[in-house]
């Protein structure tokens, strides 16, 4: 049921989130710079008040609205500290708009309960994994910025209003090696000790199967690159391929577990 396992204390920061998010994601072009910014600032603490308020309760939950939506505070995370270096980079309204949806998905479907007999380690491989999504998320980010880059110079837009392509194409690389490193660790860890995390054995299900996919794509891609100097559009269609493999790996198999089939592990 819709919001029914949210506490009253996470639906309110989730609600104050969303709303804050709201403000730069709708009047993005009504409001001065400065007031933006702030927006979105505050919508960034209430999001991080709100994931940490769902971890701290009695009875944890997790799923795959819970990863959308930790995934989105942390391309966001990143993003505002790469607004820093890079003033000229732009995805305020864009960005806004993603996490108010993900913390609204999250409310909506706050996923099911941490088993108080889950391994210790669980949460360590939860967060690599997450890590993982959102390193490569911020790595998508970029290549949508990239592709948006491409295509002002080929309408001849003043070239020094955007983050330049070079840069931009090295930023996303970055994320993208960084990414493949913690899938890489995710995916070892999850095969070598199956058993200590999830009680059973290494099987292969929907998820290890897209998770190996995604993983040879990224390989892929990082290898064409270094020894064959892949760039330019055939590289991020390769990235958006390994990215929405990856996403079928967790997200879409709890999805499909949690809301067509209506239930848990």
């Amino acid at each position: 049921m819709i919001l029914a396992s949210s506490s009253p204390a996470s639906l309110l920061l989730g609600i104050a989130a969303a709303l804050a998010y709201a403000i730069p994601a709708v009047a993005a072009r009504r409001l001065q710079d400065q007031g933006a910014r702030t927006a979105l600032w505050l919508a960034w603490a209430l999001h991080a008040a709100a994931l940490g308020w769902s971890m701290l309760e009695a009875t944890p939950r997790f799923g795959f609205a819970p990863a959308l939506s930790v995934t989105a505070w942390l391309v966001l995370t990143v993003y505002a500290i790469e607004h820093q270096l890079f003033p000229q980079l732009q995805a305020r309204w864009a960005l806004a708009a993603l996490g108010a949806a993900a913390v609204l998905l999250a409310l909506a479907f706050p996923g099911q309960a941490l088993h108080a007999s889950s391994s210790a380690w669980l949460p360590l491989h939860l967060a690599l994994g997450i890590s993982a999504y959102g390193l490569l998320a911020a790595a998508v980010v970029h290549a949508a910025l990239m592709t948006r880059a491409e295509r002002r110079i080929r309408l001849a837009v003043d070239p020094h209003s955007g983050m330049p392509l070079l840069t931009l194409e090295r930023l996303t690389f970055r994320f993208v090696t960084a990414g493949f490193v913690l899938l890489t660790a995710t995916l070892a860890a999850g095969m070598l000790f199956s058993e200590a995390l999830y009680g059973r054995a290494w099987r292969w299900d929907h998820k290890a199967v897209f998770s190996l996919l995604s993983w040879l794509t990224f390989a892929a891609l990082l290898l064409g690159r270094s020894r064959f100097g892949w760039r330019g559009r055939s590289a991020r269609r390769m990235l958006y391929a390994g990215a929405a493999l990856l996403l079928l790996a967790y997200v879409g198999s709890r999805f499909a577990l949690e809301v067509i089939l209506g239930r848990g592990a």
